[in-house]
């Protein structure tokens, strides 16, 4: 069993626990047959979506778990998925069909992150529900996804920081059948990642030539799901696992054939991407990279070095681990469970079709059924040693079938181009946006849409847990408290000269400094240090002036409407008086443009990103802003610039 810890180093797993709503009997014996009886029925019923399916680490399993402290007795199983999400999304859909097809049943799903389900949600939750209360409140149940509220009764919890148990859960479940519905935003958000299934499973297969030892074929076609032992042994190798590859005692390469292997996507990623060269003293010699065969003759070295690595963590089987669990009573009640459920299609017993779904219901009957409860299943290097000894090899049947292989299918899907790339990324990040066409952005774009959201945005009181983002413009006005933003301001520079002591001051002459300044400021009309607000206003309307008469104060765009008579008055401004200059920079500065100049910085920051990520498209997008392309923009006019 070691061989298998070897395989799964990887932490990423689901959970998924089974729980009975309704009739619930008091006897512990009589519900432990109920929920046995139970899985029967489940594995029973998905049994042609299971049996077949490839799984990265370990399949789909159920099990009895007895009660414990304020956890009713259940039905679960736990399955590492390793690099490929897609089991994990497979077995959320399997759950959701599991409790759609027994009403009576609710479930609950989470893996090494937690509540992954709200995580694929995030934009949508609502505000009350976090990390710290989010335990025990989001079920599977009637085939629906459903979020236990902090209620304002008695059937719940008032203080949403605390959890509800999962007894409260399920009372309330028990209680409200048709309520607790999550938003239909959530329940889209789920369904996109299981949406597809069960076709999606096909989509997820590759099928590739490999020359690979004829013993490892004659496996293969016994036990196809064994492809991804051996992936993941030849994956995850390291430099005691190629001890045993330098000379081949299970899989030499004499014995090499042309056969086409099922892997699934993810398998065949990790295989074909990774480079080796096979040590010398193995035998494996792999042709020109021109070779047409190069492809198949590497495959098939690296999937051989996996096999081998897997076979020699183990040592020859016993009688009591290879014994068959198909002599069982538990076999014979999960045999006719198949046969209630049609599994076999019709056909009579014997034929080679019922043969071939015969092999695979007993391979999932010792993955999902016997493997959780037992702790003597073979791990997959006693299994392949197991089928090594007990399965015959044809050799002249096997380069006979060479000539009537399925063709190779193309493997271009491993090259992601950028475009691609941009629209994975787009979907990820607001999947039920939809985002116009060019032609479409400039016919119905509104630039006031950027500076109602900037608006909103700043309008935002932030937290220590970040800012708060708005996806759509705020139509509330914008507030601003002046007095809070004076005495803000005031504590962050310190206390003005009015406030300090005679003992800040070294000599007389500074308090005859301070005199004549605070007697200049009056005659100015600047600030009386007994009205703040006044104060501030005043210190604002000087820096105004001053910044009137530099570049920054220039390179404000003013309202159209003034710009003619702020123009005529121009050279009749050039005679006046300095009292005449700041009333002229007052009116002028009273008329700049605030929201032209904030969409104009905006854009021509948009622009300067030459399509990539920048600030300007970072902060939009994050509200839910899409600007269009600057089609006017010309590149060779900036080539001519510079």
């Amino acid at each position: 069993m070691d061989g298998n810890k070897k395989l799964v180093v990887v932490e990423d797993f689901v959970e998924y626990k089974l729980y009975m709503v309704t009739q619930k009997p008091s006897d512990a014996e009589t519900e432990r047959k109920i929920l046995q009886e139970y899985i029967e029925r489940i594995l029973a019923k998905f049994a042609p979506l299971l049996a077949p399916y490839i799984w990265q680490n370990q399949p789909f399993n159920l099990r009895y778990k007895a009660k414990k402290g304020d956890t009713p007795a259940n039905i679960g199983g736990m399955t590492y998925f390793g690099d490929n999400i897609e089991d994990e999304w497979f077995i959320v859909y399997l759950i959701q069909q599991i409790t759609k097809e027994y009403p009576e049943l609710a479930a609950s799903v989470e893996d090494n992150d937690g509540e992954f389900l709200l995580i694929e949600a995030a934009d949508f939750l609502p505000k009350w529900l976090k990390p710290e209360n989010s335990s025990n409140r989001v079920f599977f149940y009637h085939g629906k996804l459903r979020i236990l509220p902090v209620c304002q009764d008695e059937g719940d919890l008032h203080d949403p920081v605390n959890n509800i148990n999962i007894t409260q859960a399920l009372a309330l479940l028990s209680a409200h059948p048709e309520g607790f519905l999550a938003s239909g935003s959530i329940a889209k958000a789920v369904q996109r990642r299981i949406a597809g299934y069960p076709e999606k499973i096909k989509d997820s297969l590759h099928r590739a030539h490999c020359f690979v030892p004829a013993r490892i074929v004659a496996i293969l076609k016994e036990r196809p799901s064994l492809v991804s032992a051996g992936v993941q042994a030849f994956y995850l190798r390291d430099p005691i696992d190629l001890k045993s590859c330098r000379t081949f005692c299970y899989f030499l390469p004499e014995t090499q054939v042309l056969t086409s292997v099922t892997f699934t996507k993810c398998l065949y990623a990790q295989l074909s991407q990774q480079k080796f060269h096979p040590d010398k003293r193995s035998g494996y010699a792999l042709p020109a990279l021109s070779d047409p065969t190069y492809k198949a003759h590497e495959l098939g070295m690296k999937l051989a070095h996996g096999f081998e690595i897997l076979c020699s963590k183990c040592t020859q089987t016993s009688s009591d681990a290879t014994r068959s669990p198909l002599q069982t009573p538990l076999w014979t009640g999960f045999l006719n469970a198949l046969k209630k459920n049609d599994y076999f299609k019709g056909e009579m017993e014997g034929s080679a079709q019922y043969s071939e779904l015969l092999k695979h219901a007993e391979i999932y009957f010792m993955q999902s059924v016997i493997r959780p409860e037992s702790s003597k299943a073979l791990s997959p290097g006693e299994e392949v040693i197991h089928l090594l000894n007990t399965l015959p090899v044809d050799m002249e049947a096997l380069n006979n079938e060479e000539a009537n292989l399925p063709p190779d299918e193309d493997d271009s899907w491993l090259d992601l181009s950028p475009e691609r790339l941009e629209q994975i990324l787009q979907d990820a990040a607001s999947p039920k946006e939809y985002v116009p066409t060019a032609t479409e952005n400039e016919q119905k774009y509104n630039l006031s849409e950027v500076t109602e959201s900037m608006k909103a945005f700043i309008s935002k009181v932030s937290s220590h847990e970040g800012a708060e983002v708005p996806r759509v413009p705020c139509e509330a006005p914008i507030s601003f408290d002046v007095e809070s933003f004076t005495s803000a301001l005031e504590k962050i520079l310190g206390p003005g000269p009015e406030e300090l002591d005679s003992d800040d001051l070294e000599t007389e002459e500074e308090f005859e400094l301070l005199d004549s300044d605070e007697d200049a400021a009056e005659e100015q009309g600047r600030p009386c240090k007994d009205d703040p607000l006044r104060s501030l206003h005043s210190y604002m309307e000087i820096m105004d002036r001053e910044l009137a008469q530099t570049n920054i104060g220039k390179s404000f765009t003013t309202k159209t409407k003034m710009s003619a008579t702020t123009h005529a008055g121009a050279q009749k401004a050039e005679d006046s008086s300095s009292e005449d200059d700041n009333t002229a920079d007052d009116v002028r500065l009273s008329q700049v443009d605030v929201d032209l100049n904030l969409v104009t910085n905006l854009l021509q920051s948009y622009s300067s990103q030459a399509g990539l990520a920048g600030p300007a498209s970072n902060i939009l997008q994050s509200m839910g802003i899409h600007l269009p392309d600057n089609t006017d923009h010309d590149p060779s006019s900036e080539d001519s610039l510079n």
